[in-house]
């Protein structure tokens, strides 16, 4: 979980840079390329089988999801404060919840219920109706987040018949040839000085995913979830030291409310 949440910081660092002259949609297929590439370099030695899928339309839906939330958090960060996207981004484990009491029929207990009520108090929190502060990009990324928690739902049941290597590798295969019809009309040619961006931002893009799947593999969710929320202390440093963005506390205490609910719902679960 600290590869995840190193990787996830260097991916909107990368973003953030590339965004100084590239469209979201052009940084969104650097993002699948690179991290394409990767996969593809492994399939040598983990050979085509743990490519084989028998739900292909599950990919397919599960990857128009996370396209449109990768979309909403690419457009975030270059829109509004690193922590204000990572904060927003946390009510994902809410939208989740939901979704799969709607569509998986799980229980919407107790501890869910909290969950729930945290999250909205939290997302109020962070936006402040009324204050007149709210940005329209705000309700960009909490529509992202509610597509990555969509996503989610899809990477639950795809989980129980296939291999991680086939959810790794039919994300930017999909994704790719999406992000580039919706580049070509507005393309920049990369300089070499994007070549170090690029790079971080599609390693990462994998890195994060593996470390995160293999972390949940090997611990429950009440130990994965608190490592998964340095990310906003740690974004919050890197956007104040290298881009100039001032802390903002009701950001700070709206995450850590949407956190408590979760962190509550998780362990209430578990025991």
């Amino acid at each position: 979980m600290g590869g995840a949440v190193l990787s996830f910081s260097a991916m909107a660092i990368g973003v953030r840079e590339m965004l100084r002259h590239m469209a979201p949609f052009e940084v969104l297929f650097v993002r699948s390329a690179v991290m394409l590439l990767i996969v593809l370099a492994l399939l040598p030695r983990a050979g085509l089988a743990p490519l084989r899928t028998r739900h292909f339309g599950l990919h397919v839906w599960r990857n128009l999801f996370h396209f449109g939330g990768q979309w909403s958090w690419i457009f975030a960060i270059g829109a509004l404060p690193l922590a204000t996207v990572f904060a927003i981004e946390f009510t994902m484990p809410v939208w989740t919840a939901l979704l799969a009491y709607f569509f998986l029929k799980e229980k919407l207990n107790g501890p869910r219920l909290v969950m729930l009520a945290c999250g909205i108090g939290g997302v109020l929190i962070i936006l402040r109706p009324g204050a007149g502060t709210l940005e329209p990009a705000a309700f960009i990324m909490l529509a992202g987040a509610f597509g990555y928690a969509a996503q989610m739902i899809y990477t639950k049941r795809l989980a129980a018949t296939d291999a991680p290597l086939a959810v790794l590798f039919w994300m930017p295969a999909l994704q790719a040839p999406l992000a580039l019809a919706a580049a070509l009309p507005h393309w920049v040619a990369p300089r070499l000085a994007d070549a170090p961006w690029m790079l971080l931002l599609g390693v990462g893009s994998y890195t994060a995913h593996y470390c995160m799947m293999r972390a949940m593999k090997i611990a429950d969710a009440t130990v994965v979830v608190p490592v998964d929320f340095a990310r906003l202390p740690l974004i919050a440093v890197v956007g104040a030291l290298f881009y100039g963005e001032p802390f903002d506390a009701a950001v700070l205490v709206g995450a850590a409310v949407i956190f408590a609910g979760t962190y509550y719902s998780l362990s209430r679960e578990k025991r």
